[in-house]
């Protein structure tokens, strides 16, 4: 039997692969792209992000701690990070471990082991691993919403949507005003005829910069408790950014941090500006025309949905991951309390987690999984606390939003405590 495979050269994938080969475990890794990077490779076919793409959280914030990024950008482009990614991988030897242009087909448990199925150049092949780690992402299957009634003109998941050019001339309507969505519409300023966003609930904006730095620098010492900084917060982005009401959106019915944040103020300049428009939820489509619900209508070239993704991991039965409602029920969103051999990498999302606290992720993997080889007993300990004591609470305080893509949401500090504790006991489990 080999060792274990890892599904996915994006940051998350890459880490598991880092994590584990410093720990001397062997690694096959795969990746239906040509290389390593994930999403953020935009040439990779099944890449979401577009050419005015940016981190929505700052470099220093968002990057490996082992391995800084070599630019004094704030907020590097794709293409920056898309060759950080694969500088990462070549520093530490991870790129010679993938199979590229190989896509991951079946999961199938095999002899307490896993088959994995996959096509690639050398055709199809099948291999058994003691161990499969999925990081396949969860930025890759479209959440398409239905409408009544039928559009005329080009519907498009913002997944399809990879540059300004595809809206020159056109009039544009997104629904959603999420990061993607308010970044589409500054793009589509500057070049749609018009440009409407549909929205059903109100959001809380926060700038890039607050007080020339970073806005996600500051305040990174001991985290306030949740009402504390809601409150403070609240008070600091409205004294900055003014009342996203006033430029036409609906008022939040969440306080911030219970849902993600929109990182992207240019948006209310452009409101501000007459540049674009808010517009209600739709009601209906009736060819070119949008009807929404407070009964306005206006018609469109181009709808474009900034409404999502769902969580997706097509080549295993449901079963396997223990599945609730929207996402799988896991242990630190890795470990299945079976303990069967299947673990997910990057199954997490928060406001500021980076990719180190992604890497935090793969380090406990890691250190389980060298301790099933090495040190069962300790391996033992920690399957009896995951089967047996309660789970760790990781929202630290807040109320997240009770919507499939909050399923998998969690508050960094409480996470990143609740890992780091988790790696902590596992290595004292052995003295």
């Amino acid at each position: 039997m080999n060792g274990y495979a890892v599904i996915g050269a994006g940051p998350s994938g890459l880490a598991a692969a880092r994590a584990l080969t410093a720990r001397g475990l062997v690694v096959d890794g795969y990746e239906s792209s040509h290389g390593v990077g994930g999403l953020w490779d935009i040439d990779n076919p099944r890449s979401t992000v577009y050419e005015s793409a940016h981190l929505i959280s700052s470099r220093t914030t968002t990057e490996f701690a082992e391995f800084p990024m070599r630019t004094a950008v704030d907020y590097p482009g794709h293409r920056a990070v898309r060759q950080y990614f694969q500088e990462y991988a070549d520093r530490f030897g991870l790129t010679a471990l993938y199979r590229f242009g190989t896509s991951v087909t079946r999961l199938e448990p095999r002899d307490g082991g896993w088959d994995l199925t996959s096509e690639g150049p050398e055709g199809a092949r099948t291999r058994r691993y003691a161990g499969v780690i999925l990081a396949n992402g969860t930025l890759a299957e479209p959440h398409v919403p239905t409408f009544r009634g039928r559009f005329s003109g080009e519907l498009l998941h913002t997944s399809s949507y990879t540059s300004a050019r595809q809206l020159d001339g056109r009039r544009v309507l997104v629904i959603g005003a999420g990061n993607s969505g308010c970044d589409i519409a500054v793009d589509a300023v500057h070049h749609a005829a018009l440009v409407d966003m549909s929205v059903r609930r109100g959001y809380h904006f926060v700038p890039r910069y607050l007080f020339g730095r970073p806005s996600d620098t500051l305040n990174q010492g001991r985290p306030l408790p949740a009402r504390l900084k809601q409150a403070v917060d609240s008070r600091v982005l409205k004294a900055f950014t003014g009342d996203p009401v006033r430029f036409g959106f609906p008022k939040p019915d969440h306080r911030i941090y219970e849902s993600h944040p929109v990182v992207n103020t240019m948006v209310l300049n452009h409101l501000g500006q007459g540049d674009l428009r808010i517009r209600p939820d739709v009601e209906r489509f009736d060819g070119s025309t949008v009807r929404f619900r407070d009964g306005s209508a206006d018609d469109y070239d181009l709808v474009l949905l900034a409404t999502g993704y769902t969580l997706d991991y097509p080549f295993v039965d449901r079963a396997h991951l223990h599945w609730q409602g929207a996402a799988p029920r896991l242990f630190l969103h890795i470990f299945p309390a079976s303990f069967n051999g299947l673990y997910v990498m990057g199954m997490v999302e928060a406001s500021g987690i980076g990719w180190q606290g992604r890497y935090e992720q793969a380090e406990l993997l890691a250190s389980y999984l060298d301790a099933t080889e090495n040190a069962p007993t300790r391996a033992a300990l920690f399957r009896d606390r995951v089967v047996g004591a309660p789970w760790p609470d990781l929202t630290g305080g807040y109320h997240y939003l009770s919507l499939d893509r909050m399923a998998y949401y969690v508050n960094k500090d409480a996470y990143r405590g609740a890992v780091r504790r988790e790696i902590r006991a596992l290595a004292a489990d052995g003295s």
